[in-house]
């Protein structure tokens, strides 16, 4: 059995070569030939995403640090940079260090344009959970065009900034600007709105996502040390380690601007309460939030507490004479003032 499975394996393989050889226009040539292709410049515009991402942190773009980033050895990170650098992309800054070239650049800001363009059709236009954002964005990213990536910019309304907080390139390869500086800087007692949270590593941004942080969430602080972190954000206290605040970044507020009043959230009221819709958290995004809107839960809309389950999660609200059941991940997100009881 085992000498007829070689047999039959040595078969194939001269079958593959001789195709390989005199028949250059076989479907399998072709085929391997358009993945190796695919496959080159997926790990070209890879490397020109880490070498832009270096420049705007202002660190060095080296072999050791691409050969890390695409997870392969230096060898063939090597090979990568002697590509980039044949076809003028990146340019040898000093020994062992590398930036990008104008052409280069305008390629690495292609690719981060319909990346972050795709995070923020996945925000707004569908119910993708929100730890996937970053995965399927880096896919997508090899696989749009430029009049694709137009497109959807313009379904979208030619947004500024991706769910996120980054900012996101124009067509002409301008970078919308918006500075900040990182909540473990900002001062005790002073109140900020967050801008921005970093999606890598996804172990910390995980960790941000739990808490319930979102670009736009107005916070204020309360004590900040070496070890933690303490602020308040939608009435609620949050402890964080420096490390994970050094991932959010804050944006301090205008002298005139007013500081939201604390709401306190649907999910928190008891059985038997009435309370009127404040506003529905931008963390809330695509189909759920027009799924909420849909069901009547606008601002100034009337809600009360009817039915809890036995582990208090779904539990059924009167929204606008219909009975309707509701999770709280969901009436965590939906802020409103009491009416009675």
């Amino acid at each position: 059995m085992i000498s007829e499975l070689l047999y039959i394996g040595v078969l194939l393989i001269t079958a593959g070569a001789v195709s390989w050889i005199y028949f250059p226009n076989s479907f399998l040539k072709r085929y391997l030939l358009k993945n190796r292709d695919t496959s080159y410049r997926i790990r070209t515009e890879d490397a020109l995403k880490h070498f832009f991402d270096c420049e705007e942190r202002h660190l060095t773009g080296t072999l050791d640090s691409l050969a890390g980033f695409l997870n392969i050895s230096r060898d063939k990170a090597a090979m990568v940079i002697s590509r980039l650098q044949e076809n003028k992309l990146i340019e040898a800054e000093r020994d062992g260090i590398y930036r990008l070239s104008q052409q280069g650049r305008s390629y690495a800001l292609r690719v981060i344009r319909t990346h972050r363009l795709w995070e923020r059709y996945l925000a707004d236009e569908t119910g993708t959970d929100q730890m996937t954002w970053h995965y399927l964005a880096e896919k997508k990213e090899h696989q749009l065009s430029s009049d694709e990536t137009d497109e959807l910019a313009a379904k979208l309304g030619n947004p500024m900034f991706d769910p996120h907080g980054d900012p996101i390139p124009m067509k002409d390869g301008e970078i919308p600007q918006r500075k900040g500086f990182t909540l473990a800087e900002l001062p005790v007692l002073e109140t900020a709105q967050i801008i921005h949270i970093e999606d890598e590593p996804e172990i910390i941004y995980s960790q941000i996502v739990a808490v319930g942080l979102y670009p736009g969430i107005h916070i204020r602080m309360i004590s900040s040390d070496k070890d933690r972190i303490r602020f308040e954000a939608n009435g609620e206290e949050i402890v964080l380690s420096p490390q994970i605040a050094g991932n959010i970044t804050v944006s301090a507020l205008a002298f005139n601007e007013v500081i939201p009043e604390e709401y306190i959230s649907l999910a928190s009221l008891q059985v038997g309460e009435t309370c009127r819709v404040i506003s529905i958290a931008k963390a809330m995004r695509g189909q759920q939030r027009r799924r909420l809107m849909d069901l009547g839960i606008v601002p100034g809309s009337v809600i009360e507490v009817k039915f809890s389950s036995s582990s208090h999660d779904p539990r059924a609200y009167s929204i606008r004479g219909a009975l309707i059941a509701l999770r709280k991940e969901h009436t965590s997100l939906i802020y409103v003032e009491k009416t009675g009881v």
